[in-house]
Order: structure tokens, then sequence, then C-alpha cells
């Protein structure tokens, strides 16, 4: 097998239009070890990113010992991830945490679970007892749980609690994901598939470095590249990624300004009659606002803009507008940026407006982050409701009362669920008092982070996390769990193009680590939360019990479950939901009839403005008769909040590298990966290296408003007057005498789309120095 550091998307299978993905089956076992050596093979897929590769775990003696791609699967054919095939030795390293930890005198000390579980439950009770009760807890959880562990925290917090105040770190991902597809089809759920790579003659990345973020996607769009009649490809980034370099047209757009350059191309395919009328007509509403919205986005004031040569904007909008097969696929250069939720919907709007949806090859992926990003939005667990309903809507709330067995006011739906960014604001304000975290790490991946230290400092706030290791989060908690992990607990998860996969346990978790799932379920017990009939309120004891109940909250809505189970999953590739008894083998695409979720009674939302986030009422959005149509959503580009200044004159974002996960909990303690990228590092373009006095190695200070870091220079490709900073990397591996700033988001700006809430990691102001030579 080829080095796949140095290589992450090994050799290439190329195949043609039409044509079957080749199997490529990757595998990395441990040193020594041979397949014939292994005890077992149990099935699974990776939780190191959102591609959802399927793979099989090898246990040896009890331990994982290594991995290898299942063949049989639709997603990756056998192929994995470098994260997939290194990462999985983080289960085995010795500063796993083994037993529950409270704080003694300032100090996290050793304890056993019924002394860690009783702080818990009794301040919780002091907290539901005393005068706000359920405002004052707070969730905050993450991408990284499965499906049945992210459905008990939303029942017991919505219906045992009582609290709106649920949200997780997909919010820093995917948030605009979905909020882009609820305003544009009505609901959740990527239109598109995977398999529309294979199909397609044009794909556009729009703010996705995807071979870096999703590897094993990117090999099979390179495979097709590589084969007969390839599909032409755009990328829109400020850097040059893999993805850029591979790319027929670049177009390196200042950061901020995703939204001008679409409204350009979308007025570039309508004055040149490249859009579809007969389609725009019978699926659509809105398109003689839109048309008039871009009408002044010629390419040469998108030049102005954006920073790109016009006739750039000229050649993406006649790849776009020709295609005759287009997959879109978005992430996080348009979720964390500016107008986000407009952009993403501006490239919804390009794909309505040329009949691209529903079929093979036409296609749009609004991207996930995480590995079960969706599966937080589909169980209410992102602060959504369970099975994608309306929270404005009184008959969901009812369904979900009736499922319950709860009073519908227990529910809460007075008003939109609180997203992260507010949650952390109630905490800082001390109306939260309880906010508990799991499987995140808060004060590395949150923005401005001296502000987040200082809230979770706080006398006031009893913070309780769940997760593998001491992060930097669970080093100001005051209760920390140790949790299991995947390969160590049986469960599901659903990935970006919606399949559904089986993940079983392998081994035993170390010491006393506990699956969330069982924390979730013994805090319910120990809270002893009722329904109306005086019964538990969470009637499961374990993971396909779990499941089952689920599928119950699914049925009838977007994400319907119903036609799956644990023996179905086991075996043979992931299935895509919605599977049903209509749709037994699950559902490659969404909208194949161009009939779209708007239906009022059947609509995850009533709507938002896309400049100023007001929510539409349902009077509102009954009166547009949407009647399956999907919309059209019209917005004017405005400049980003914070812009370059005399003072802080360079343009800072922030992103991810392919062999390192969010903040390194677990691709640090894999060699292989650790070595690949173990420091941070600042990238900027070779004039402003020039007119600082940079040096390629040197060290450089960055700062901002906020805080600064410092950290070696990197001088290559990058637009001039952007600076490139990878998120991941904080300090728990640095003794704390020894810390240095050096996380970006010391340096990131408290502010988000008013739409999706997502906070702007890709647009801050900065100034730069050097601060010494190279070695």
């Amino acid at each position: 097998m080829a080095d796949r550091i140095v290589d992450p998307w090994g050799d290439r299978t190329p195949f043609g239009a039409g044509e079957s993905w080749p199997v490529r089956v990757d595998q990395h076992l441990a040193a020594g070890l041979s397949p014939a050596d292994v005890d077992r093979w149990v099935q699974s897929a990776s939780i190191l990113h959102s591609n959802g590769d399927a793979m099989d775990i090898a246990v040896k003696d009890q331990k994982i010992a290594g991995v290898r791609g299942r063949a049989a699967d639709r997603v990756n054919r056998g192929r994995l991830d470098p994260k997939d095939l290194y990462g999985w030795q983080a289960n085995n390293s010795p500063d796993r945490l083994t037993r529950p930890l409270i704080r003694r005198d300032g100090r996290l000390v050793e304890t056993d679970w019924d002394t860690a579980m009783g702080r818990i439950v009794e301040r919780s009770r002091q907290l539901l007892d005393g005068p706000g009760g359920w405002g004052h807890f707070g969730f905050y959880t993450s991408g990284q749980l499965f499906l049945e562990e992210y459905y008990t925290l939303g029942v017991l917090g919505k219906a045992g609690i009582g609290t709106p105040h649920m949200d997780g770190n997909t919010r820093l991902c995917t948030a605009t994901a979905a909020a882009a597809l609820k305003a544009s089809f009505g609901t959740d759920g990527q239109p598109g598939s995977y398999a529309d790579v294979d199909f397609c003659d044009a794909i556009a990345l729009w703010g996705h470095n995807v071979a870096e973020t999703q590897t094993v996607l990117w090999m099979r769009m390179l495979d097709r590249r590589r084969g007969p009649n390839p599909p032409a490809m755009l990328a829109v980034d400020p850097r040059d990624t893999p993805v850029a370099r591979e790319a027929d047209v670049h177009l390196r757009v200042r950061p901020g300004t995703n939204l001008a350059l679409v409204n350009g191309l979308l007025r570039e395919i309508v004055q040149r009659g490249w859009h579809d009328d007969r389609y725009i007509g019978e699926h659509t509403i809105g398109f003689d606002e839109l048309s008039r919205t871009v009408e002044p986005y010629t390419p040469e004031r998108v030049a102005e803009i954006c920073d790109v040569p016009a006739a750039d904007v000229e050649r993406a909008a006649e790849l776009l507008g020709t295609a005759q097969r287009l997959l879109s696929t978005v992430l996080q250069g348009f979720y964390q940026s500016n107008q986000a939720t407009a952009a993403s919907c501006a490239v919804n709007n390009l794909h309505l407006i040329r009949g691209m949806l529903g079929r093979p090859g036409a296609g749009v992926l609004q991207m996930n982050g995480q590995p079960t990003a969706q599966n937080t939005r589909e169980t209410g667990a992102d602060g959504d409701l369970p099975g994608l309903r309306n929270w404005d809507n009184p008959a969901h709330i009812e369904e979900l009362a009736a499922l319950w067995n709860v009073d519908p006011m227990t529910i809460p739906h007075w008003s939109p669920p609180t997203h992260a960014m507010q949650i952390w604001r109630y905490a800082e304000q001390g109306s939260i008092k309880l906010l508990w975290i799991s499987a995140t790490n808060p004060a590395v991946s949150l923005p401005d982070l001296a502000r987040i230290r200082r809230i979770l400092a706080q006398e006031g706030l009893f913070v309780v996390v769940q997760d593998l290791f001491l992060t930097e989060t669970a080093e100001l908690a005051d209760v920390v769990l140790p949790a299991a992990t995947w390969g160590e607990k049986t469960g599901t998860f659903t990935n970006a193009d919606r399949t559904v996969h089986l993940s079983e346990k392998a081994v035993d978790p170390p010491g006393e680590a506990r699956s969330d799932l069982d924390i979730f379920l013994d805090y319910a017990r120990r809270m002893d939360f009722r329904d109306t009939d005086g019964e538990p309120l969470i009637g499961w004891t374990g993971p396909e019990e779990a499941f089952e109940a689920w599928k119950a909250c699914s049925a009838g809505r977007p994400c319907d479950y119903t036609g799956l189970s644990y023996a179905r999953l086991r075996g043979g590739s992931g299935i895509p939901w919605p599977c049903t008894a209509e749709a037994p083998d699950g559902t490659e695409r969404l909208y194949s009839g161009g009939r779209f979720n708007t239906d009022p009674d059947y609509c995850e939302t009533y709507g938002q403005d896309l400049t100023t986030g007001a929510e539409f009422t349902a009077a509102q959005y009954r009166a547009k008769e949407p009647g399956g149509r999907a919309f059209l959503h019209a917005a004017s580009y405005a400049p980003s909040p914070e812009v370059p200044s005399d003072e802080y004159p360079l343009v800072l974002t922030t992103g991810r590298t392919v062999s390192q996960f969010h903040t390194r909990t677990k691709t640090s303690r894999a060699p292989e990966l650790d070595a690949a990228a173990p420091e941070v590092w600042v990238e900027l373009h070779p004039d402003d290296a020039a007119r600082y006095g940079i040096s390629d190695g040197d060290l450089v200070g960055l700062s901002s408003p906020r805080g600064a870091i410092q950290a070696p220079a990197r001088i290559g490709g990058i637009r001039p007057g952007t600076v490139f900073v990878p998120f991941h990397y904080g300090y728990f591996d640095v003794p704390p005498s020894e810390r240095v700033p050096r996380a970006a988001n010391e340096l990131t700006v408290t502010a988000w789309d008013p739409v999706s809430k997502q906070p702007i990691f890709k647009v801050a102001a900065v100034r730069i120095a050097r601060l010494s030579g190279g070695n």
C-alpha cells in the first residue's frame, strides 16, 4: 500500500461516466500483525470525518489492532481516509480517562461513579426545584456521538427537564447546511448522493477543500477526472488547496464575499439563457425577485468585490451554465463566512434555476464537517425538534407529546431553540448555571478563547464534561465523566449523503469508562424523569432499543428510518434514508419528482429573513402558497462585520488539514498523524512575507483585537492580504507552565450568521510581525 501520509489519496482507479467505481480495499494493522493474526473483524464506519467510510475493526487480544475498508459499501468501496487508517490508535492511548473526576479544593481528583453522578443530580435538583428551573440548564454536545445517544439526550432534555438550551459544536460546522436546506427545500436532508460523482459532467466545490476534509470522496472525484470524459471542475477558495490546483477554474475570492460571487454567477446564467424556464415555472417560487436582486452583479462588479478577474467569473459561469449534469458541494468556506446561509442558498438557487436536482449526476451536497452531525439535526440534540419537526407548528409538538406521553407544554416551543452561541452568552451572564459538555472541546474550538475560558471558570457555573481524555475543557470542569468511544460501544450514525451505518462494539472501554448512552440513561434514572402515567420517561436500556424508539419518532417524517433495523445494517452496505416499506433499500436522491417538503403542515421551518434572521410566521408562510415548490431566496451582498483596517490590515481565515481532526483529541495520539502535522503554522502569500520581512520558517506573531498567537510561517499558496491558520492546535500536549498561545481561535470574532447562527471563523482582521528566525 502507498504511504498514505505522503499520498493521502492512494492509487488511482479511473472510471468513466455511468460506470461503477472500482473497489480498492485499504488496510492498516498494528506493527507485525498480519490479517491471519486477527482474532475477529467487527463492523463499523469512520468517526473522524463526515464521509462515512465503512470499515471493519481488527481485534487482537481484546484490543483494537487495525482497520480495513468494506468493499461492499456504497460510500467508499473499500477505501479509507488517512485518519481512518491510523486514528484508531487513540483508543489504546495510555492517558485515557478511566475513572470519574470531581473538583475538590480546586483540583480534579478521582472518584467513583455514584459520587460523580450524585454531584450532578444534586445540583440538577437544586436548580429544577428553585426559581427559573429548566432555564438554568444548558447542554452542549458534539458531532461524534451515535444517533441513539443524541436521541436519548434530546428526550431527557426536552421532555425531562424541558430546556430549550441544547445545541452542539455542529453549530460550528454544519448549522448552515441545515439552514440552507430548510430555507430552499422545506426540510433538512441532502438532495444529492455521493454516486452523483459517477454521472456528472461538472463538479463545483464551494469553499470545500474536499481533498483534505473528505479524502475518500476526493478519491472518487479524482478517479472520474482520470477516466474517460472527465467532469469539469470549479473551485472557490482563497487558498491554493489540492482541490484548487486540480480545478479547471479556480476563483481565489476575498474572504467574506461569497454571496457577491454566486449572485454574479446566477446573473450570467440568467442573462445567457442557461436557466430552465419550465423547471423554474413548475417547481420554484421567487424567480422574478431573484433576477432583480442579482442584476447589478455584473462580472466587473463581482471582480471588484471579490478581487478575482472578471474573465474568470465568466469562465466559471459558462462551466456551470452549460453543464448537463452538475454536482455541487458546499462546506466551511461558505458556512463559516459572512452571509453564510444566503450564500449557501444561492448555490441551491443555481441548481434550481438549472433544474439540476433529483437525477443521477445532478445534485447538491450541503456537506457536514463531523461524522454524526446529521444525527444531531435529526434527533433534536442540536436544538431542533426530533424528526425534523417545526418548533412553531403546534401539531408537531402534539405529535412529540403523544409519542413521549408528556404534557405538550413541557416541550420547549415558545420561541426558536437556543443556539450554541446564545447558550454560551447565557452562561456568561449567569442564567445558565449547569452546562453539560459531551464529546467536544470548546476551550479550543469556539471563537475568542479568552472569553470561553473565563466563562468555564466562573464560580457560579457548574460544568460537566464527558470525554475520553483530560482536554483543555475538562481541565476547567467540576465533574469529568470518562466516556467510551467508537469501537467500544454499539450504535448507528448517518453521513453527509444520508447513508446510515451500524458501528458494533469491538472491545470493552478502558477501566470504568461508560458509553455516552449509558451515562445519559443513568442520569435519567437518577433524576427519575416520568411521563404523564408515572412511568419512566425513557423506557429503553440499550442501543438497539433506543434505535427502535427513534424509528417510531422518525415515522412519516423526511428522515424516516422505519425500514431500517440493526439486522438490515449488518454485513453489507450502509443504507440512505428515507428507508420505508415503500423504499426498502433506501432513497438515493431526494426530490426526483420536483416536489419539495414545503407544505406548511410538513415543513421544518416557516423561514427567516436571510439578512436579519427574523422569523416568519405561519400565516406569512402559508400566504406564499408553496404547494410543494422550492424557494429561490434572494439577498444582496453586504461586507463582513469585521474587515481589515490600518491597525489590523490582513484577513485571517481558519480551517483544517488532512492529518488532524477537530482539536486533535484523537488524531494527536496516532503517531503517524501527529508526525505528519505536529504543530500549528501561519500561511501567507510571498508578497506579504516580503512586505513584513518574513522568511519561510520564521516565528511570527499574529494578533487581533481579541488575542495573539505565535507560530512558524509558511509562505505559499494563498491570496495576498490573507493569512491561514489551522484551528486544531490547543494546549493539552504542552505543560501549563510552557504554554504559548497558538490556538487559531484566540483570534477569531464572536459573530455569527443571522440565520444559521454559525460563527464567522473565516473572516477576522489581524496583523502580523516577525518574532525570530526559523531553525
